[in-house]
């Protein structure tokens, strides 16, 4: 062996490590680069594995497999990709004066140094599983990697309940995944939400209404107490809310960074759990880098430190990395938390500062909620979505967004991570010339037209209320004419209780109808109406009046349905 090559040696190896070899192998084709990961197969997709319990691909093998269908496995990497990768070897200490690794053959026993001129830490992350009674039943399991996504699978063939714990993103994805499969599904979350890190509540709702409407029986505000089996096997969850049969129990409550042998190491530990790196991703000791799940990186909105596992940023870190070692001087900028997933018939994004987050770092958010056709109306197939947008009032700059509906979200989250990367103002987005037919969007587009409802607000000109607050009006004392603009035979269709309906090519026949003394809160089905109808009454001199920002798609709340006796409005 040439001594004099530099020898670079990566622990782990799924995305942010194989990122890092392959990106170092194009850089330096002299670089003696070995690879080490723990667990028997390398460089898969673990993301997509909710996917193939689904059912919608049934080789396993292709988590790990090219676009070509070649399988990365340890030939793959030697023969195409040019380094070593070890699996089934673990990584037991690092002496870092002499720069020594210190692994283990999980298969022979047999321990060895390798000896490293730079060390890559890509540890990842373990799953986290709480300390009650029964976490030890077989038939309770977490899913991190191929070989757990094979064991649900076989739980799957002959389960007829499940319970998963845990209401995040992989929670969602196995949720859909076993209910799919004709099980009956309950996800228990202790918390009053699901996503509750990602999403506001009412977005949130939006979500626990598919939910519910595709059979899952959704326990929130329940944590779990206990799991109970027979003859070794799981048979029930108790939470603090009930009891629920199980033949199947998918542990899904969050990971952690995967830090022990950083930690052992001596390597500082950031305030996240995470190991803590400068921006170029350099741990405390400037020989040791570490990447992906088990590294810290920089919120770009507030720049505190922030740990979001996604494979995205893993594979991002990983690159950074590689530049790096071979002396280009990449840095990592940072995440805005931008995260997608589907559940059911429904696109759930979000992406920067939810409306309390803003708050929390001493901005003062205006927030606005704006649903829409995702294509135009009259071309088949066109769906609705609603927008949330969190802009600051002072600089007006877009701080955050969430998106959730049937119809297409990914490129208007996209959009709008270029927005906020790039600092740009909500009047920015507004004249943002983005691509137009029928097919694709409307002549404006549903992002323009959150944008603009949002100028509207923050100028004074629109004047609204979101659901939660008019649930508070209704909840409360103050007696206000709560005011749906929509045609008869929409009202008849569906409809929120306590609402008079007007519609709103009647509304400036009928204004005498209606008190001067009292709030009106005007809405439609996407309350484009409903801030006409506040346009209208405040032109006539009303002035206590707003519109409901959402609309009827975006009530996150109880509707009524079926035909009513009478739909006039009231005027008392």
């Amino acid at each position: 062996m040439d001594q004099k090559k530099r020898r670079v040696v990566v622990v782990g190896g799924v995305a942010a490590g194989m990122k890092v070899a392959s990106r170092l192998r194009r850089l330096d084709p002299e670089v003696e680069i070995t690879v080490i990961e723990r667990g028997s197969q390398v460089s898969y997709g673990a993301c997509a594995l909710p996917y193939y319990i689904e059912g919608l691909f049934e080789d396993l093998d292709e988590v790990r497999q090219t676009p070509a269908g070649v399988v990365r496995d340890e030939t793959f990497f030697r023969k195409v990709k040019g380094f070593d990768v070890r699996a089934s070897t673990e990584a037991l200490n690092v002496a870092r004066k002499a720069r020594i690794l210190r692994v283990r053959d999980l298969q022979t026993g047999e321990e060895e140094n390798l000896a490293y001129d730079v060390l890559v830490l890509a540890t990842g992350n373990r799953p986290i599983l709480p300390s009650i009674p029964g976490i030890d039943l077989a038939g309770v399991h977490a899913l991190k990697s191929p070989e757990d996504a094979g064991y649900l699978m076989d739980l799957s063939r002959t389960a007829r309940t499940a319970v998963i714990v845990g209401g995040g993103l992989i929670g969602l994805e196995m949720a859909e995944a076993l209910a799919k499969r004709g099980i009956a599904v309950t996800l228990v979350e202790m918390k009053d939400q699901i996503l509750a890190s990602a999403l506001d509540f009412g977005m949130a709702a939006l979500v626990h209404r598919e939910l519910r409407k595709n059979g899952v029986n959704l326990r929130l505000g329940e944590g779990v107490q206990a799991i109970e089996g027979e003859e070794g096997r799981v048979s029930r969850v108790l939470t603090t809310g009930g009891s629920y049969a199980a033949d199947m129990v998918v542990m899904a409550i969050g990971v952690r960074p995967e830090v022990t042998l950083a930690r052992d190491a001596g390597l500082e530990i950031g305030p996240t759990g995470a190991i803590a790196v400068d921006a170029g991703l350099r741990t405390s000791d400037p020989s040791i880098y570490a990447a992906g799940d088990c590294a810290e990186s920089t919120d770009l909105l507030t720049g505190k430190k922030v740990y979001v596992p996604l494979g995205s940023t893993a594979n991002k870190h990983g690159r950074v990395v590689a530049d790096n070692i071979c002396g280009r001087n990449e840095t990592f900028a940072g995440i805005l938390g931008s995260l997608i997933v589907k559940v059911f018939d429904l696109n759930v994004a979000r992406t920067g500062l939810s409306e309390e987050d803003a708050r929390l770092v001493g901005l003062d958010p205006v927030t606005l909620l704006a649903p829409s056709p995702d294509r135009a109306h009259i071309y088949p197939g066109a769906k609705p979505i609603v927008i949330k947008l969190v802009a600051d009032r002072a600089s007006r700059r877009i701080l955050g967004a969430q998106i959730v509906g049937p119809g297409n979200v990914d490129k208007r989250i996209d959009t709008l991570v270029a927005a906020l990367t790039l600092g740009a103002t909500v009047d920015q987005v507004a004249a943002f010339d983005l691509a137009y037919a029928p097919p694709f969007a409307s002549a404006m587009d549903p992002l323009i037209t959150a944008a603009n409802a949002l100028r509207n607000k923050l100028d004074g000109i629109g004047i609204s209320l979101d659901p939660a607050e008019v649930m508070e009006l209704l909840e409360g004392e103050e007696d206000f004419v709560f005011l749906d603009v929509r045609s008869p035979a929409e009202y008849s269709e569906v409809r929120i209780p306590g609402s008079t309906l007007l519609p709103l090519g009647m509304l400036r026949q009928r204004l005498a109808e209606l008190p001067r003394d009292r709030r009106i809160v005007a809405f439609c089905k996407l309350s484009l109406r409903g801030y006409e109808a506040q346009r209208i009454l405040q032109g006539a001199g009303f002035d206590r009046v707003c519109f409901m920002e959402g609309g009827i798609l975006g009530w996150p709340y109880l509707l009524e349905s079926g035909p009513v006796v009478s739909a006039a409005a009231g005027a008392a």
